[in-house]
């Protein structure tokens, strides 16, 4: 009777262990509780992991929600603004098409639920990405960490991207992921930017060069993908009120 019972626990301890082996990350953050982080962009890029983490259509709570990430298994760039959710696929190298539904998943992702914004004219001397993200960074030394942000207004240039990954094809490196991801170049639009900015989150949902993840939709709705350069005209700045 002993060792059958060893043997129970020895069993129950197994299937635990193998359960939480295969359980995805999921990450409340304690600054922050609107946000919500699933998976890791390292994770894909350096472990193949391209599988769903996350499927969209599970998020209940849609009033004031904004998320960004990849599509799973990288065939195309997911955007939610305001509670609409946006796909975003390759056509050809100069087209693309943008559809508006929740059933897609991802294989990273990260969301909040904002309902009140503050709203800041952008000084005229900030025009890059690396203009925005310190002065977002300067600008939130007193607010909760991490959070969402949104643009709103005219790009002189913008090169947004999408992802377009190979049927099939094994990940194990930046460069593998990438095979197929087709760029796009923008000039003099009026669009809308959701981005999430984090100190602590490189490798997670920021890039291991910085601060900002963000991704473009143009005020038609015809394009939309993950920024990657910028050149701001006019726009305006709105971050969560504290």
């Amino acid at each position: 009777m002993i060792i059958k019972k060893v043997v129970i626990r020895l069993l129950v301890s197994g299937v635990l262990l193998s359960c939480n082996s295969v359980k995805k990350e999921t990450i409340s953050d304690d600054t922050y509780s609107d946000i919500i982080i699933v998976g890791a962009m390292k994770n894909v890029m350096w472990k193949g992991e391209l599988s769903s983490s996350i499927d969209l259509d599970t998020i209940s709570n849609k009033k004031g929600l904004y998320g960004l990430g990849p599509e799973s298994y990288l065939t195309g760039e997911l955007l939610i603004n305001n509670g609409q959710n946006y796909v975003s696929k390759v056509t050809s190298d100069s087209t693309m098409a943008v559809e508006k539904r929740f059933n897609v998943s991802a294989p990273f992702f990260v969301y909040a639920n904002i309902n009140e914004w503050d709203e800041i004219e952008l000084p005229s001397n900030i025009t890059t990405t690396q203009d925005l993200e310190k002065f977002i960074d300067q600008r939130t030394t007193e607010n909760k960490r991490p959070f969402a942000f949104k643009l709103i207004g005219n790009v002189s240039k913008a090169i947004i991207h999408v992802q377009n990954l190979p049927e099939g094809t094994k990940v194990s490196s930046p460069d593998e992921a990438h095979q197929g991801q087709t760029n796009y170049e923008l000039k003099n639009e009026e669009t809308e930017i959701v981005g999430f900015f984090s100190t602590k989150h490189k490798g997670v949902f920021t890039h291991h060069d910085s601060y900002l993840h963000m991704h473009l939709i143009t005020k038609d709705k015809s394009k939309m993908g993950h920024l990657d350069e910028l050149e701001i005209e006019n726009m305006k700045l709105y971050l969560p009120k504290k």
